[in-house]
């Protein structure tokens, strides 16, 4: 049986329509990966498919993925404590909140996607169109909490809240500042116009998470982890040789540490890597040597403390 005169609710169109871009076109969510970031190097970058269809589904499809492919944990044991420090590059709650956010309060109108760059320090989440005007750019730029006296698509929150995606009582921003603090993260910070015709927020990666960490007012090293544990003990070795040298070549190391040749080649290509940095190679070729770096020195601090 057809009903002519029935009309499809936006609502509906949005929540159970397979391609609600056929009522809102470019009703998509883009997710855009700069490895080495977009100023640094713009032409490196990966496009992942553009996640459509009902916004529930493009919501847990764009989490499903950052889950999966970008929030990493990272574990600290600390020297006579039993407890382990836990935390993430992103704290999933966090990403949570301005995904669901981007969605809810975009204006479906407007033909333009919810655009996420992830960048090595930081997700930046854009959308269309800004906050409502009734929100200060004050409360804006401290980016506390935005308590709007007019709800964009209250409708569509209201579904998002059944299925326990949105609390709709403007706690958006501050739970994301608060799953951020807990994490030892950085506040994120809320960038728009004054045509409020976009809103942007950046969620900063936690500081340090592949190099020192910042734990409290001390810096503990996660270095460790990276260290395979099967040679530990020989790059503990080759380190504390190089501190006592003052400047080694790899025959001084082989003669004495008795470790085989490539196995010293090994350790000093890891040492001197990015990821870890402890050492560096200085002079010519034929009378320079390996070195300790000032983070190679803290690290052999730390290691006899």
């Amino acid at each position: 049986m057809v009903f002519p005169d029935l009309l499809v609710k936006n609502v509906a169109a949005m929540m159970f329509c397979k391609n609600p871009a056929k009522f809102f076109p470019t009703t998509q969510v883009d997710i855009v990966i700069f490895p080495e970031g977009c100023i640094k190097n713009p032409n490196n970058m990966i496009e992942v498919p553009k996640i459509v269809g009902p916004v529930p589904d493009m919501i847990k499809q764009a989490l499903d993925y950052i889950k999966t492919n970008v929030i990493k944990k990272r574990i600290i044991k600390q020297k006579d404590k039993a407890e382990s420090i836990i935390f993430f590059n992103y704290p999933y709650q966090a990403i949570e909140e301005a995904v669901v956010n981007a969605l809810y309060h975009r204006d479906y109108q407007e033909r333009e996607p919810v655009e996420i760059t992830i960048e090595p320090e930081k997700i930046s989440i854009l959308s269309y169109a800004g906050p409502d005007r009734s929100i200060s750019i004050d409360a804006i730029q401290k980016a506390e909490r935005l308590k709007s006296r007019r709800y964009r698509n209250r409708r569509l929150g209201d579904y998002l809240k059944e299925l326990q995606l949105s609390e709709g009582r403007g706690t958006g921003i501050p739970t994301i500042q608060d799953e951020l603090r807990r994490n030892g993260s950085a506040p994120a910070v809320i960038e728009t116009n004054e045509e409020r015709s976009y809103f942007l927020i950046e969620i900063p990666c936690r500081e340090g998470f592949g190099d020192r960490v910042l734990i409290g007012d001390d810096f503990i090293s996660s270095d460790g982890d990276k260290i395979n544990d099967k040679i530990n003990d020989k790059i503990k070795s080759v380190l504390l040789k190089i501190s006592e040298l003052g400047i080694a070549k790899r025959k001084d190391l082989h003669d004495a540490i008795k470790i085989s040749m490539p196995t010293i080649d090994r350790i000093l290509k890891q040492l001197i890597s990015e990821d870890l940095n402890l050492i560096e190679y200085q002079g010519s070729r034929k009378t320079g040597g390996y070195v300790l770096t000032e983070k190679g020195k803290a690290f052999i601090k730390s290691m006899n403390e």
